[in-house]
């Protein structure tokens, strides 16, 4: 793809572009003039065959995502006492970034500015996302944590799908949220509510600009600028929290396994997904985590849910699958 070739387009629009039938094994650049032919799309799929298959190849990338980076994040919730949340963030943001720069060696010339603002945005909503969620988790279980941050994504699904049935699915996940609440989210902490639910916008905006950056660069080339710029924005943060703590070799090679587990391979799965996934569609499947969530936190941090709990997060993941289905039959019409 020639640098500039496409206009800065406004996030509802990125939506738009992204939402084509998933049956379509093309990535995103297909719905651009300068679109790449591919043979699987040559060909027409047959009834039950190539069709299903290209639909689950990129659900299976989300989902194989979604498990790597909530144990993961577990993970970082047991380097938190070593580093501090915001060191941890910094340990995860700096080690991709170094990992992913030298996997993929991307290059820095030939992009125009709005290329560049693309990186920018992606990489300023990456760290965000990640920040405000680790002050989330700090303060309340993971399971919680992510329950309310997942609000983002599913608000995301119902304004860009912009379909009545939707407003359903968003409904039941309310009604997850206020029964995990308790009727008051002074139950669980109130300012650790409040960054998850902040996560969750943060979040919504990862996924708009990661489907952006997937069309404007090659493999995972804009995904590892966005993560080093990222990591520039988390230093000074970092460093200020834990100082000496980040080089201790222990401290380094934890922080290690959470980068390559809750950045690396998750973003690198999200962003070839988002190429052949509907943002919409994407953004529903992302409530699977609260389960996903509270499955790490139950086996690593012995976080045990309550059966209230319990049924707060089924009505978030029953939400998800709904939804899911929903965009599902669109597609095929």
């Amino acid at each position: 793809m020639q640098a500039g070739s496409e206009p800065v387009d406004s996030p509802v629009k990125d939506i738009a572009a992204v939402s084509v039938p998933e049956a379509v094994a093309v990535p995103e650049a297909a719905t651009a003039p300068e679109a790449v032919s591919i043979s699987e799309s040559a060909a027409a799929p047959t009834p039950g065959g190539p069709t299903r298959a290209n639909r689950l190849g990129p659900v299976a990338l989300v989902v194989a995502g979604g498990l790597s980076v909530q144990f993961g994040s577990a993970l970082a919730v047991l380097l938190m006492p070593r580093a501090g949340a915001l060191g941890v963030v910094t340990l995860r943001l700096v080690l991709a970034a170094a990992v992913l720069l030298i996997l993929c060696r991307p290059k820095v010339r030939g992009y125009g500015r709005a290329d560049w603002g693309t990186v920018v945005a992606f990489g300023t909503a990456m760290a965000g996302m990640n920040v405000l969620f680790y002050q989330a988790a700090d303060r309340i279980p993971l399971g919680a944590a992510v329950t309310l941050e997942v609000l983002g994504p599913l608000a995301l699904s119902v304004v860009a799908s912009r379909r009545l049935v939707n407003l359903l699915w968003a409904g039941l996940a309310l009604g997850g949220v206020v029964l995990l609440s308790g009727g008051g989210f002074d139950r669980l902490d109130p300012v650790g509510a409040a960054f998850a639910l902040a996560a969750g916008a943060m979040w919504a905006a990862y996924i708009v600009f990661s489907a952006r950056t997937g069309r404007r660069f090659p493999q995972a080339d804009g995904l590892a600028l966005a993560m080093a710029f990222g990591a520039v924005l988390s230093l000074p943060l970092g460093l200020a929290e834990a100082g000496d703590k980040l080089f201790v070799p222990s401290t380094i090679g934890l922080g290690l396994a959470v980068a390559l587990m809750s950045s690396v391979l998750p973003y690198t799965l999200e962003l070839l997904a988002l190429r052949r996934l509907p943002a919409p569609t994407f953004a529903i499947l992302m409530s699977l985590e609260p389960a996903i969530a509270a499955t790490a936190g139950f086996l690593l941090l012995s976080q045990a849910l309550s059966l209230t709990d319990a049924l707060a997060i089924a009505l978030v993941i029953a939400a998800s699958m709904g939804a899911v289905r929903t965009q599902m039959k669109r597609a095929e019409r």
